[in-house]
């Protein structure tokens, strides 16, 4: 997930499965009883939210902004 700005997190879909699977994996660990892998599953769940909806930038309209306005 370093690399967030990746062709392959393009389609929404796959930036908001990724962030289902973490907060699935989050509730199934505190539904068994292990609060402390339901914490780090919520911490990636907060990492892919802040990667793939708030820093996310399409990587054209990366090189739009990157071209100089006359």
């Amino acid at each position: 997930m370093k690399d967030y700005e990746h062709p392959f997190f393009k389609p929404l879909w796959r930036r908001v499965a990724i962030l289902a699977v973490c907060l699935i994996w989050s509730v199934i660990e505190f539904a068994t009883g292990t609060p402390f892998w339901g914490v780090i599953a919520l911490g990636f769940a907060g990492y892919a939210v802040w990667q793939f909806f708030y820093l996310y930038k399409p990587a054209e309209e990366k090189k739009a902004d990157d071209q100089p306005k006359e």
